[in-house]
């Protein structure tokens, strides 16, 4: 017989967003159930060195992530080890079924799914994952000072994070399978005048290569679109930038939704089109992606839900 739990709040999600949900939460008295899903910790898990979180020069993302947690569970929030499989948002108390069987019932939800960064699918990509190859410009870009990087793709976010890394590194790469852009005008422009960064159009990734002792990129392989011509570049590093993907699986059919699946919520709101269900983080931010505006809006999800809850009452 499976178990039936009710709760004032349910957090969904485990990122800086859910965590900071539920230490606002418990300061409400609300009991807040924290269902961490798949991966606990979200992003910032497979995160090495962290170096833009405030009041830390340095901190390692796992280290982090498992600091919020006790944070979290210290306030007086439940943290539980369950993935959400179905969530029932037609009447409320909203109903979310747990992979364990659990039945978990609550008044006000808070989705902090988060997103993930779109790869490739090599297994030299997944090989150095976290020690040369990133999804993230503006987490990893300060490690290659000097250096020369590759960024795939050919959108905006492949343009955006080139034009960023020129900060660092000596040299930009930037690998596109077509010879044409598919990011604003204005970006491609800005990346036209800057000398730093060379396009290698008609080209595809096909190999990381590097160390094994230390773990480390020291360059890729990529083959010729349409000769098929296999070229060797030395790199220390390759950002892969070919989007996000927001982790809406559980809502993509019951809440407001645009920019390619990202929950829209109302202005300088984490409210969604379903009153009492907030969301925050990056499964609402196309934007920022950063792991401080994803605690900002957990915040904000958490007072918001208080207030929802107090006019309910």
């Amino acid at each position: 017989m499976s178990d039936t739990r009710h709760t004032k709040l349910l957090i969904i999600g485990s990122g800086p967003a859910g965590y900071t949900a539920g230490i606002y939460g418990s300061r409400a008295m609300l009991e807040p159930i924290l269902v961490q899903g798949i991966e606990p910790g979200g992003q910032l898990t497979t995160t090495t060195e962290v170096e833009n979180w405030p009041g830390d020069t340095e901190v390692q993302g796992p280290d982090l992530m498992l600091r919020m947690e006790a944070h979290t569970k210290a306030m007086g929030t439940e943290v539980i080890g369950d993935i959400i499989t179905d969530l029932d948002l037609s009447k409320r108390p909203f109903t979310a079924i747990g992979d364990s069987g659990t039945t978990y019932t609550a008044d006000a939800v808070i989705l902090a799914t988060g997103a993930r960064a779109k790869w490739l699918g090599l297994d030299t990509e997944e090989k150095f994952k976290g020690f040369g190859v990133s999804a993230c410009a503006t987490c990893d870009g300060f490690f290659y000072k000097g250096q020369e990087i590759v960024v795939i793709g050919g959108g905006n976010t492949a343009v955006e994070e080139a034009l960023f890394l020129t900060n660092f590194a000596s040299k930009v790469t930037l690998i596109h399978r077509r010879d044409e852009l598919r990011a604003e005008k204005i970006l491609i422009d800005r990346l036209e005048k800057n000398d730093k960064i060379e396009p290698l159009w008609f080209h595809e990734l096909v190999e990381v290569t590097g160390t094994d002792m230390p773990l480390g990129v020291e360059g890729i392989k990529v083959k010729h679109t349409k000769t098929g011509a296999v070229t060797e570049i030395a790199c220390k590093g390759v950002f892969v930038a070919i989007g996000h993907a927001p982790a809406n699986e559980l809502v993509i059919d019951q809440l407001e939704t645009h920019m390619g699946g990202y929950i829209v919520t109302k202005p300088d709101s984490t409210a969604t089109s379903i009153p009492g269900v907030f969301a925050a983080g990056d499964l609402t931010d196309h934007l920022y992606r950063q792991a401080v505006t994803s605690a900002g809006m957990g915040c904000m999800a958490a007072l918001e839900a208080e207030r929802f809850l107090a006019e309910q009452e």
